[in-house]
């Protein structure tokens, strides 16, 4: 198994259990799927009556969940375009000093880091900001500011959900 973990701070963001798809060379995107959690479903044979079909309770220790921000345990956050540019700054930064470490678990030589700054800003410009709406953003379980954000969006279809981890961000454990 590969866990893929926050550059910064060590949080696991996703994992090979999952599909995970290279996009563009910049990007993992990870399908999700909405899961039922909690509750037990007990059937004692009985049939439901045919004047009162809903004779069932409903278990307030239902609910439905994401499988990958529940599985990793990540953690809801908010941003307005304004910060999540800032944002995005003080990650780079913080990204580029980890690269340019030799001792880091991803370390960049100074081409690879000067065309990463290029390629990250113009898909966060192009993809990110300008479908900033439609994002819904996640920190991991430690909930650093100074760390990853994971952003989930939905397929074409409008209820696939899917995540989107920063490839060069992540560095890959074998357990």
């Amino acid at each position: 198994m590969i866990i893929y973990k926050d550059l910064i701070n060590d949080d696991e963001l996703i994992s090979d259990a999952y599909d995970i798809k290279v996009v563009d060379d910049i990007v993992y995107e990870v399908d999700c799927a909405m899961i039922t959690e909690g509750g037990v479903a007990i059937n004692i044979g009985a049939n439901a009556s045919a004047e009162d079909a809903d004779e069932g309770v409903d278990d307030p220790d239902v609910k439905t969940v994401n499988n990958v921000i529940t599985g990793q345990r990540l953690q809801a956050t908010s941003f307005d375009a304004a910060s999540y540019t800032a944002y995005v700054k003080g990650w780079m930064s913080n990204l580029v000093k980890k690269w340019s470490d030799p001792e880091s678990k991803n370390p960049k030589t100074p081409e690879e880091i000067k065309a990463l700054k290029g390629a990250l800003g113009s898909y966060i410009k192009k993809k990110i900001l300008g479908h900033f709406n439609d994002y819904e953003f996640f920190t991991g379980e430690k909930m650093d500011p100074d760390a990853m954000v994971v952003l989930l969006n939905y397929r074409e279809d409008g209820v696939t959900p899917y995540v989107i981890i920063f490839k060069d961000g992540v560095w890959a454990q074998k357990l």
